[in-house]
């Protein structure tokens, strides 16, 4: 049986561009990863939780790129967003191997994810 691979951050496929983005799940995947933290760690599971938040991050990112080019394009805001936004691609590509790494790395996406998510809701609250 053939597993499917999710989403890189910036990488979205067709059936992903049509789904809404479900803040619920996401949240819910951003509260097990950082609960993680706290939990003896479990490598497999972090492996599994990364993929679920890259595949998150990589529906999020568009969006919040989207948004972000209604800022003025000098303007110091939107530079320190595309700062960010890049830094938040770079890091989901990264893959730790050793169990610490993906400790970190999971939460490092976790907090990222989060910000993605309070970003898009905020942005489509407006």
């Amino acid at each position: 049986m053939k597993t499917k691979r999710m989403p890189h951050a910036g990488e979205v496929g067709p059936l992903e561009q049509l789904l809404p983005i479900d803040a619920e799940t996401i949240s819910e995947t951003i509260r097990r990863a950082l609960g993680m933290g706290a939990a003896p760690l479990d490598a497999k599971a972090m492996a599994e939780v990364e993929e679920v938040l890259s595949g998150h991050i990589g529906l999020l990112l568009p969006e919040v790129r989207k948004a972000a080019e209604q800022l003025p394009p000098s303007s110091a805001e939107a530079h320190r967003l595309r700062a960010r936004l890049d830094c938040i691609q770079q890091q989901s590509h990264l893959q730790a191997h050793h169990a610490l790494r993906v400790h970190v790395q999971v939460q490092l996406l976790a907090r990222d994810c989060h910000w993605l998510l309070a970003r898009h809701t905020g942005e489509v609250c407006r």
